[in-house]
C-alpha cells in the first residue's frame, strides 16, 4: 500500500515499531559499548527511554498532543550520554512536526529530521563525530536528498536506510577507539536500529513483539585494554528538572566546571542533564537553583568498567548505603553500595553520592519540613540486578535491619525477577544497620576474598548477625524527634531530664533504648561496662568506631576502646546521611563482632 502522508495513528506506531527494534538490540548494544567509557551499558540506557515511550507515550486527541507525549515520554526515560543525545533529537523532531495539520508530508517529515539535527547537537558541549550525532546528520541529508524522488514513504525511508548503513559501518574507522576493537559506535546503532524498526513498520504495518536477546558475556563481550584510570570522572550522573522557564543553555553553563561528557536536553519545562563528574553530590546542589529535581541516576563508571572488564571475584556483594563502611575497602573488595533517597525540600537525593553527610550538616537545622528517607526504586534495582546478573552467577546482598527499611524487601523483590535457573541471589536480612551492618559486609568481603564458597560465605554470615551489635551514644533527643523516630512527648520529657540514651538494635532488628544517661559522661560509662564484659564474656573479634559530624568525640572512643579492648577498631568513620538524621549532629557509636 502507497503511504503518501502519515496519520497520527501512523507515525505513533511507527516510532514504536523502532523503540521496540531497539529493546531487541539491548544486549548487543551494552556488548559494543566502549566509546565514551567501556561500562556495558550504552543498550540499556537506551532500552529505559524505549520502554518509557512504549509504555507513557499515546495516540492523543490532536497531532501535536500525540508528539508531546512521545517527546516527553522520551525525556523522562533517557539515560546515559546517548539516551539525553537521543531524546534531544526527538523533542526537536516532534517541535518540528507539530508546526503541521493532522497529517505528516514526506516534504513535512524531511525537513523536521534536518531541523531536528541542530537541537542533538546543540545538547552536547563537545560534540563528537562518529558516534549518534553523525548518523542523525546524515540520515537527515539522505532524506533530502532522496525525497524529491521517492514515491512514497516506504521507499524513501528503505533508500536512506541503506545510506544509513553505511554510515553506521564508517563509525568504525572515524573513532580510533572503535577501531582498535573493531565494533561500530553502540549509540549510533542504537539510532540505526530506531530507524530501521520505523521502516519495516511503514512497509509492512506490523509490529515486532518485544524479546530481549540472549548471549553469552564471556564470549561476546569485547573486553576492554583501556583500564579505569585515576584521573578519568566516575560518577556519570544524570537528572530530571521540571520548573518554568528554564534555560537548558544557562543550566549548561552552570555545569560547565564539574566534569565532562556534559549533555543538556529539553525545553522551558523539563530539562534531562547528563555529566561526568567526581562530585555528583555538587551538580545537584546547584541544580537545585533551576528547578525542581524529579528523577535522578547516578552510576559508578569504574564500578561498571570492573563489572565488564575487571572482575575479582566470581561472586558479586551487593549492600546498601545504610552500611557504613570505608570507600577505599569498598572500591579494594569491589562491593556494589546501592544508595538510599534522601527526600530534602520536596527534592529527592541519593545518601553519600548526591548529598554527603558534611553539606547535609550544613541545613540540617534551618530546614522547616525535616527530610525523609525512603528505600531504592524497585524498578532501578530489578535492572541492576538485571545487569550484574548478565556478569555474575552468583550475588550476595546484605541488607539494611527489614525492621527499619524497606529496603530489604525490595532487594527480595528485585532479586525474585532473575529467574534463571544458572543464577544464584541470597538476600541477606543483617538485622543491623551503620557501623554493624558496615562489619558484617566487610567480613563477607573478605571470605569472597579468600576464596571461601558461596554457600560457607552465606552461613557465615547468618552466624555472624547475632555476633553482632551497635551501640550509639546520642547527644540529643532533638533529631530523633525531628525525624519521627521518638514522640515528641519523649523528646519533652528527655529533654527536660537531660536525657542521653545510648540506643541499640535488639535480635530482631529493631531499634531499642539500651541505657539511660543522664549525661554524656553517665552514657559512656555504660557503654565501656557493657565492653568490658562482653570481652569478660566472649572476647571481641572486631569493631568500628562512627560518628555524626563528632569527630572529636570520635577520636576520644577510638583512644578509650584501642585502650580497652586491645587493638584499633577495624575503622573509624562519618555516618550514612540518612543515619545522621535520625540520630542527629553528635552522635558516636561502637559496632562490634563477639569471638
Amino acid at each position: 500500500m502507497t503511504t503518501m502522508t502519515l496519520d497520527k495513528e501512523k507515525f505513533y506506531y511507527s516510532i514504536i515499531a523502532g523503540a521496540k527494534e531497539v529493546l531487541k538490540q539491548k544486549n548487543t548494544l551494552n556488548a559494543i559499548n566502549v566509546f565514551p567509557v567501556a561500562d556495558g551499558d550504552t543498550g540499556s540506557n537506551l532500552a529505559s527511554m524505549m520502554r518509557t515511550i512504549i509504555n507513557e507515550s499515546q495516540v492523543d486527541d490532536s497531532m501535536e498532543d500525540t508528539l508531546k507525549s512521545i517527546a516527553d515520554a522520551a525525556l523522562i526515560g533517557a539515560r546515559g550520554n546517548s539516551g539525553i543525545i537521543f531524546a534531544q533529537y526527538l523533542n526537536g523532531l516532534m517541535t518540528s512536526l507539530e508546526k503541521n495539520s493532522e497529517t505528516i508530508s514526506i516534504e513535512h517529515f524531511t525537513n523536521s529530521a534536518a531541523e531536528a539535527v541542530p537541537y542533538a547537537y546543540e545538547a552536547i558541549e563537545k560534540p563528537v563525530e562518529g558516534t549518534m550525532i553523525t548518523l542523525m546528520r546524515e540520515w537527515s541529508e539522505a532524506l533530502g536528498s532522496l525525497k524529491s524522488n521517492a514515491r512514497d514513504f516506504a521507499q524513501l525511508l528503505s533508500h536512506s536506510f541503506d545510506r544509513l548503513k553505511a554510515s553506521l559501518s564508517k563509525t568504525t574507522e572515524t573513532l580510533e577507539v572503535l577501531k582498535k576493537h573493531s565494533v561500530v559506535d553502540a549509540g549510533a546503532k542504537g539510532f540505526f536500529h530506531f530507524i530501521e524498526g520505523i521502516m519495516k513498520f511503514i512497509n509492512d504495518d506490523k509490529m515486532d513483539e518485544l524479546y530481549t536477546d540472549s548471549f553469552d558475556p564471556e564470549k561476546e563481550i569485547p573486553k576492554s585494554h583501556e583500564s579505569f584510570e585515576d584521573e578519568d570522572y566516575r560518577y556519570c550522573t544524570e537528572a530530571l528538572v521540571e520548573g518554568e522557564n528554564m534555560s537548558p543553555k544557562k543550566i549548561r553553563v552552570a555545569m560547565h566546571e564539574l566534569g565532562d561528557s556534559l549533555v543538556v536536553a529539553g525545553n522551558s519545562e523539563k530539562v534531562r542533564l547528563h555529566i561526568h563528574t567526581n562530585k555528583p553530590q555538587d551538580v545537584f546542589y546547584k541544580l537545585r537553583e533551576f528547578g525542581h529535581i524529579i528523577d535522578q541516576k547516578v552510576d559508578d563508571m569504574r564500578k561498571q568498567y570492573e563489572i565488564v572488564n575487571d572482575r575479582k571475584y566470581d561472586i558479586a556483594l551487593v549492600t546498601d548505603s545504610i552500611a557504613d563502611l570505608p570507600q577505599d575497602f569498598i572500591d579494594r573488595y569491589q562491593i556494589q553500595q546501592i544508595p538510599l533517597n534522601l527526600i530534602i525540600e520536596d527534592s529527592n537525593y541519593y545518601d553519600k553520592l548526591t548529598i554527603t553527610s558534611a553539606r547535609f550538616y550544613q541545613f540540617m537545622d534551618e530546614l522547616d519540613v525535616y527530610p525523609t528517607s525512603a528505600q531504592p526504586n524497585q524498578k532501578q534495582m530489578e535492572n541492576f540486578f538485571s545487569h550484574l546478573s548478565t556478569y555474575y552467577d552468583k550475588i550476595i546482598v546484605l541488607s539494611v535491619s527489614s525492621k527499619m527499611s524497606g529496603t530489604h524487601n525490595v532487594f527480595k523483590k528485585a532479586a525474585e525477577q532473575i529467574k534463571d535457573k544458572d543464577k544464584t541471589i541470597e538476600v541477606i536480612d543483617t538485622r543491623q544497620n551503620s557501623g554493624a551492618q558496615g562489619l558484617l559486609v566487610m567480613r563477607a568481603a573478605e571470605m569472597i576474598d579468600e576464596g571461601v564458597s558461596f554457600k560457607d560465605v552465606v552461613e557465615t554470615t547468618k552466624s555472624l548477625i547475632d555476633k553482632t551489635r551497635i551501640l550509639v551514644s546520642v547527644k540529643t533527643l532533638k533529631y530523633m524527634v525531628r525525624s519521627g523516630r521518638v514522640s515528641k512527648v519523649t523528646g519533652i520529657i528527655g529533654k527536660i531530664a537531660n536525657l542521653k540514651p545510648v540506643v541499640s538494635i535488639d535480635e530482631t532488628g529493631e531499634g531499642i533504648i539500651l541505657f539511660k544517661g543522664l549525661s554524656l559522661r553517665s552514657s559512656n560509662k555504660k557503654i565501656r561496662k557493657h565492653i568490658g564484659k562482653i570481652i569478660r564474656e566472649k572476647g571481641i573479634d572486631r569493631y568500628a568506631i562512627v560518628h555524626a559530624n563528632a569527630e572529636n568525640r570520635a577520636r576520644q572512643y577510638e583512644k578509650t576502646f584501642t585502650d580497652i579492648i586491645g587493638m584499633s577498631p577495624a575503622y573509624t568513620m562519618d555516618i550514612s546521611t540518612i543515619v545522621a538524621m535520625n540520630a542527629g549532629i553528635g552522635t558516636v557509636a561502637i559496632a562490634y563482632t563477639t569471638k
